[in-house]
C-alpha cells in the first residue's frame, strides 16, 4: 500500500445548515468556502477539544490501515455565527466554538450501517476491531455503530470517544498496556475472525514515523487546555508514546478480543 503523509486542509465555514441532533455533542451539517458540505464537530461541545484530538487521530490511523473514512478538514468558525441563531443551545455552542474546529466531508445519501442487513467481510471486520482496540474506542456498538454505508462501501465516522486515557491523562503508561475489555460490545466482533493473522500487518503499517506524522497535525490550541504541566509538544509525544506502546503490546488487546469473541460464537 502506498503511504502518503497526511495533510489536513483548512476551510472557512460559510453557512450553518442544520444540527444533527442524534449526536450527543450536537454536530451540524455546514457549508464551507470550498463549496463542499461537512459534518462539523465543535470544540465547544461536551468533551471539548479532546474529542477533536481523538477524532483526528482516529481518522488518520484508519486511513493508514486502509479503512475508509471521510476526509477530515480543519474548519474555522467566525464569531458572527452565534449572533443570528435563534436556538439558544445552538447559539451558545457556536459562540463557544469560535476558532479552529474539525469537520468530516458529508457523505450525502449515506445510510447507517445495520448489521442485520449488511455483513462485512471477516478481514475488514478484523481490521476495524483491531483498530478500535488500539485506540480504546468505546463507541462502535450495535446501539450506535458509527459506521455508514455509502456507494455500497463501509465508512467509519466519529472517533471522538477514542483515547479515553486523555481524560485522566497522568496514568497513561498503565492504561497503554491494559486490555480493552469494552471490546465485548463491539458490533463487528462476531465477524472478526482474522485478528491474529492481521495483527502483524496492522503493526507494520503503523510505524513510529507515521504515528509521529499524525500527532504532529494536532493544533496547539487544542492542547493548551489539557494537562497544565505539559507543553503542546510534550502532549503530542504522550499521544505518540501511548499509541506506540499499545502497538508494541498488541497481543494483550488481541487476546482480549479473541477471548470476548469466543463467548459470542
Amino acid at each position: 500500500m502506498n503511504y502518503k503523509q497526511p495533510e489536513i486542509r483548512t476551510v472557512q465555514v460559510t453557512r450553518y445548515v442544520t444540527p444533527l441532533r442524534e449526536g450527543g455533542s450536537l454536530p451540524a451539517i455546514a457549508e464551507a468556502d470550498d463549496g463542499f458540505m461537512y459534518v462539523l464537530k465543535f470544540r465547544g461541545a461536551g468533551q471539548g477539544t479532546k474529542a477533536l484530538v481523538a477524532e483526528l487521530i482516529g481518522g488518520e490511523v484508519a486511513r493508514i490501515l486502509g479503512i475508509k473514512v471521510p476526509e477530515l478538514v480543519f474548519a474555522l468558525l467566525d464569531e458572527s455565527f452565534g449572533r443570528t441563531e435563534p436556538d439558544e443551545e445552538i447559539q451558545d455552542l457556536l459562540k463557544a466554538s469560535t476558532g479552529l474546529n474539525l469537520a468530516l466531508h458529508y457523505l450525502s445519501g449515506a445510510i447507517t450501517y445495520d448489521p442485520a442487513v449488511t455483513k462485512i467481510d471477516e478481514e475488514l471486520a478484523s481490521k476495524i476491531v483491531w483498530m478500535d482496540c488500539l485506540l480504546t474506542n468505546v463507541d462502535r456498538t450495535a446501539r450506535n455503530t458509527n459506521m455508514l454505508m455509502w456507494h455500497r462501501e463501509l465508512w467509519l465516522i466519529d472517533h471522538g470517544a477514542s483515547l479515553y486515557f486523555h481524560h485522566s491523562w497522568h496514568n497513561w503508561q498503565q492504561q497503554a498496556e491494559r486490555p480493552f475489555v469494552q471490546i465485548k460490545d463491539h458490533v463487528l466482533l462476531p465477524q472478526a475472525s482474522k485478528l491474529e493473522s492481521i495483527d502483524a500487518e496492522m503493526r507494520g503499517r503503523l510505524t513510529p514515523e507515521r504515528i509521529e506524522h499524525i500527532v504532529s497535525l494536532i493544533p496547539d490550541e487544542w492542547l493548551v487546555n489539557g494537562a497544565a504541566d505539559e507543553t503542546p509538544a510534550e502532549m503530542r509525544q504522550v499521544y505518540a508514546q501511548f499509541i506506540n506502546t499499545r502497538i508494541n503490546n498488541s497481543h494483550i488487546f488481541v487476546n482480549e478480543a479473541q477471548h470476548a469473541r469466543k463467548t459470542l460464537i
